[in-house]
């Protein structure tokens, strides 16, 4: 490449980008995934004749990098508390459900649209995942209850695994595809990918709790990279590599790491970037509209019985054994969102040269395309509609952490939230375990150093300086005051793993014992 052709590249990848940041706001308001834009972004570029692009293996490769980007963000972003009561419904969907929608789509790809069994079984398997990315760029947009958007981010999340496998093993030419061989790799490559992103997500927290950086922007890099490496270790031992990262990205995002704030910020930016790439590449491979009247027909069909008759049998049957309420269900089968994944994974039996699999992709582009379109906007409507919607305020508390390792501290970071009931509680009255000391409060860009009866504000951002040892059992108590306010530890409010008027809490911040020992 000269370096005419390089500053041209430049030139175009830039604006693609600002145009694709600027597209989102315009999704937002429309409720549509930014996937759609994305889409139509690459699909100008094609039909411009500013780029000519139609190499499958090149796109493989790139939607391949971009869901282990977009995995990673996912697992590191999913609070465990949020997804853990749901995590078996989550693996019923990601294994009943699947299989469920698999068998209705290749019965009706086959009876009703004479596509041929192994192409009809990939019809199946591809459209059988739901999107991660749809699903964690639109769903957390629309204020679910958090274990309905708990189950549905940690379905999409796995989900891919055991779709993946299928399609790959469907696609390879004289594989032996009885049931039993086919279960027991199944089994082999999600037992190994979750064994190998477990250790690698534990692995990578250890080393990087211990290690004092010396720059913040580090522990970013290193937490991205323990997730690729865990993808990476377990394609490399022939498992299950999407399944490796996300839990991986899980372990390490639910972990006590320093800087944590600056983290999420750096993997949700890199996550944007591989959308952005991602769909825009995809969009250079869009159906010429001479196809597209042949095409939309059998896409149709499929696409109806994915949404109408696969997707809410699969959620049946696989979470009424689990007693979910027929309003969460059916919530679940209107959610079920297709996006980039299946449009990613229809290439490879295209790359692998199975027979007719090129009209495959196109039926699952346009099918994305047009169920995007009606399923999306609706989401919110729907939701509001069944009673699954949350209304109240949000009080989470984000709390950012540097480690001061000479003096075997670390100094957390946080911000008073907008409905936080931290508002009006004084310095004193956080009782946080010995050793912790409130160093600094910021309001309204002045720096305060505050006294015991200084009340907290929203938007305060407070600085406190916490022993190692303790900062667990600090964070616990400022979550607690903020989601119950001053009394959280008394009237049955207890505070996880301490005495709710322990003299300790009392002795820990400078000139309360005597206060402490009268309010008792």
């Amino acid at each position: 490449m000269s370096i005419d052709e390089l500053n041209i590249a430049l030139l175009v990848g830039a604006g693609v980008l600002i145009v694709a940041v600027l597209a989102v706001r315009l999704s937002s308001r429309a409720g549509l995934p930014s996937l759609l834009l994305y889409l139509g972004i690459g699909a100008a570029l094609s039909g411009s004749g500013l780029i000519n692009f139609n190499d499958l293996e090149i796109a493989q490769s790139v939607g391949i990098a971009a869901l282990v980007i977009i995995l990673a963000e996912g697992g590191i972003t999913t609070r465990w508390e949020t997804i853990r009561p749901r995590l078996p419904i989550a693996l019923s969907l990601a294994t009943v459900g699947v299989g469920v929608s698999v068998t209705v789509v290749a019965l009706v790809a086959h009876y009703v649209l004479d596509f041929q069994w192994q192409l009809a079984v990939l019809c199946g398997a591809i459209l059988s995942s739901t999107d991660s990315a749809a699903i964690f760029s639109t769903l957390r947009r629309v204020p679910l209850k958090p274990r309905l958007s708990g189950t549905l981010e940690a379905e999409s999340g796995i989900n891919d695994a055991p779709v993946i496998i299928l399609v790959l093993l469907v696609s390879e030419p004289g594989a032996d595809t009885s049931f039993v061989s086919g279960f027991g790799l199944l089994l082999f490559e999600l037992v190994v990918g979750a064994a190998v992103g477990g250790v690698v997500g534990w692995a990578g927290a250890a080393v990087l709790r211990r290690s004092a950086l010396p720059a913040s922007g580090l522990y970013p890099i290193a937490v991205t990279t323990c997730t690729v490496l865990a993808y990476a270790a377990a394609a490399s031992a022939h498992a299950s590599g999407f399944l490796a990262v996300y839990l991986a990205a899980l372990v390490l995002g639910n972990s006590a790491l320093p800087h944590r704030a600056v983290t999420r910020g750096f993997v949700e930016a890199l996550a944007w970037v591989a959308q952005i790439g991602l769909f825009v590449v995809l969009g250079l491979l869009v159906v010429p509209i001479q196809r597209v009247a042949e095409i939309l027909l059998p896409a149709l069909v499929v696409g109806l019985a994915l949404t109408f008759v696969a997707r809410p049998l699969a959620v049946m049957l696989a979470t009424t054994p689990l007693r979910v309420p027929w309003r969460e269900q059916a919530f679940l089968s209107w959610a079920g969102l297709r996006g980039a994944v299946p449009i990613v994974i229809a290439i490879f039996p295209t790359v692998a040269d199975v027979e007719g699999s090129r009209r495959l992709l196109d039926v699952v582009f346009v099918l994305v395309v047009v169920f995007t379109v009606v399923q999306s906007p609706t989401l919110p409507w729907v939701a509001r509609r069944l009673g699954v919607s949350e209304t109240t305020e949000t009080r989470d508390l984000a709390v950012e952490v540097a480690p001061l390792d000479r003096v075997g501290a670390e100094l957390l970071q946080l911000r008073v939230p907008v409905a936080s009931r931290l508002h009006g509680v004084e310095v004193a009255e956080l009782r946080l375990p010995r050793g912790a000391l409130v160093a600094l409060v910021v309001r309204d860009d002045e720096s305060i150093v505050p006294s015991p009866t200084m009340a907290l504000r929203v938007g305060d951002e407070v600085l406190v300086v916490v022993p190692r040892r303790s900062r667990g059992e600090v964070e616990r108590r400022l979550a607690a005051v903020s989601e119950h306010g001053r009394l959280a530890g008394w009237l049955g409010r207890r505070t996880p793993g301490r005495d709710p008027v322990s003299n300790a809490a009392w002795r820990s911040v400078p000139g309360l014992r005597g206060r402490g020992r009268r309010a008792r």
